[in-house]
């Protein structure tokens, strides 16, 4: 029998049963993956103490799971919560850790059913570029934030649970609202991502962009750094929030026209006093302690 079964072995599930040994868990911990290699990885660290692939007979491990943890690309969400619902134990309580909500949240109304008021979406704002069992972190949330986005009809009990369960992992909870996560996100981290690719995308394609790669500095070094992330996550991630990261691609091309403009006019003004506020706000930001969303209550 299970304490934890973590769906998805990788950086971000891997990392979470690397926190929960390193706190003192000692129960049975299960990983399900779709590589036999990526889940020996996460064994012989000592993150889990069995992997099962996803077309083996995992499901008998869920009965008195206290926690499943899903942590699978996101377009994998609805499948993984169909194979879960006819096995779920009534206690056990359910977390994702994906980036968009919203999505998450409708393809668990379709495939939960009755254990729908034990499912508690999650975000652990935490991560890398690298990804994998190997990559995984003990250390990986401590001090970060994770939203949890409730339902109207999560249990209370689960939503303690899930809180006792992240924290165990050294993050701290709050609450934020599944439509307003998806908005904020979109901004301060599904489009900077994506510039990112796409910055490196363009260079790349050019004739020369050898000598171009050959001269980049620490600047493009530390911009595109998030560029080495899992291109499959990062396009499940775009698909699922393609509303609000629209929104926030015609807000930044209008930001982008509006520099443009004052680089054709001369204009040191305004370049100066753009780049003044934004050194401001940067700094101040980065002094405040990263992580924190101003407004988001803690749980």
């Amino acid at each position: 029998m299970a304490e934890l079964v973590v769906v998805g072995a990788g950086l971000i599930g891997t990392s979470c049963a690397l926190a929960l040994r390193a706190s003192g868990v000692t129960g049975r911990i299960v990983g399900v993956g779709r590589s036999r290699p990526n889940l020996d990885a996460a064994r012989t660290r000592g993150a889990i103490d069995r992997g099962y692939l996803f077309d083996e007979p995992w499901s008998s491990e869920l009965a008195g799971a206290r926690i499943v943890l899903v942590a699978v690309p996101m377009a994998q969400n609805r499948s993984v919560f169909a194979a879960l619902a006819p096995a779920l134990d009534p206690r056990s309580v359910v977390v994702d850790a994906g980036s968009t909500k919203q999505d998450v949240i409708v393809a668990a109304r379709a495939t939960l059913g009755v254990h729908l008021p034990r499912f508690v979406p999650s975000h652990p704002i935490a991560g890398s570029e690298r990804s994998g069992a190997e990559a995984a972190s003990a250390a990986l949330y401590v001090g970060r934030q994770v939203i949890v986005t409730p339902l109207p009809e999560t249990d209370p009990a689960a939503l303690r649970l899930a809180g006792e369960f992240w924290t165990a992992c050294g993050a701290r909870v709050a609450s934020l609202d599944a439509a307003r996560h998806d908005r904020i996100f979109a901004a301060v981290s599904h489009l900077p991502h994506l510039l990112a690719f796409l910055l490196v995308d363009e260079i790349a394609s050019r004739p020369d962009s050898t000598e171009y790669l050959a001269n980049a500095g620490g600047g493009f070094r530390d911009f595109t750094r998030i560029a080495a992330s899992s291109p499959e996550m990062w396009r499940d991630i775009a698909l699922a929030n393609r509303d609000a990261l629209e929104s926030e691609i015609d807000v930044f091309r209008q930001a982008l026209d509006a520099l443009s403009l004052s680089i054709a006019h001369g204009d040191g003004v305004a370049i100066e006093a753009l780049l003044e506020r934004a050194a401001n706000v940067r700094r101040s930001w980065g002094e405040s302690g990263v992580g924190a969303i101003e407004g988001v209550p803690a749980i």
